[in-house]
């Protein structure tokens, strides 16, 4: 026998369904844990198994949804960031489309970047819409950006360059760089988070990706941990 187990975590309850063979539904509500929500999940999945009469053994895959990201992202709890870009173009996350939400409010204040300037960092570079190198990258230059936002203590670098999803020559090599001179630090290519035009657009997403890359990392490598202690197995998606 098998069963399947999804769970959702919100800020007060977290729900666990469970669908075994012949379509049994089994579900059970529990109260999160706000500082270690996989707890809650582990927990709540003890009281399912007593409850419905199977074993953690039977259970062959594990769903998960979860706002982890999206609350690190609007309480502003991700790790420390630092943003790499084409020189003159550091203020692009700040600057945003110029579109103004409430044109007419005069009290509105614009959210503030997920990345503040002093960890934003231009470097020269240049490629053209067309792909072509204009301004090769200056490799000095970034080697110098990347030793200073490593002595800002940042846990993650997002990298994003002018007209990149033309040309990712100059982004893949300062990826080259920051592995070199800080192995394992989590980077963010926007050429592999989102290789398309519009710069605010490709900037902003690429910096959340490195934002809550660390966060969700943690999580789920303490909930992947919480899972196998509670005798639930290896596979979990």
């Amino acid at each position: 026998m098998s069963w399947r187990v999804s769970a959702d975590i919100g800020g007060t309850f977290t729900d666990l369904v469970a669908i075994g063979p012949g379509g049994a539904l089994r579900m059970k509500k529990v109260s999160s844990s706000v500082g270690d929500y996989g707890r809650a999940i582990v927990e709540g999945l003890g009281e399912l198994f007593a409850e419905a009469g199977f074993a953690a053994g039977e259970v062959e895959e594990v769903l998960h949804a979860t706002t982890v990201a999206s609350n690190a992202i609007l309480e502003h709890k991700g790790a420390r960031t630092g943003l790499i870009t084409t020189a003159g173009f550091r203020d692009v996350l700040e600057i945003r489309t110029l579109r103004m939400p409430r044109l007419y409010d005069l009290r509105w204040e614009k959210p503030a970047p997920l990345v503040p300037r002093h960890l934003r960092l231009g470097v020269a570079e240049r490629v053209n819409v067309r792909g072509e190198v204009e301004t090769p990258l200056d490799e000095a230059g970034a080697i110098a950006a990347v030793d200073a936002l490593l002595a800002e203590g940042v846990e993650a670098i997002a990298v994003c360059f002018l007209h990149s999803y033309a040309n990712p020559a100059h982004e893949r090599r300062l990826g080259e760089i920051i592995a070199a001179r800080a192995p394992g630090m989590p980077v963010s290519l926007s050429v592999d988070v989102l290789p398309e035009m519009k710069e605010y657009e490709r900037t902003s997403t690429t910096v959340i990706n490195a934002y809550i890359g660390p966060v969700l990392g943690r999580y789920l490598t303490a909930l992947a941990g919480d899972l196998v202690g509670a005798g639930v197995g290896r596979r979990c998606c």
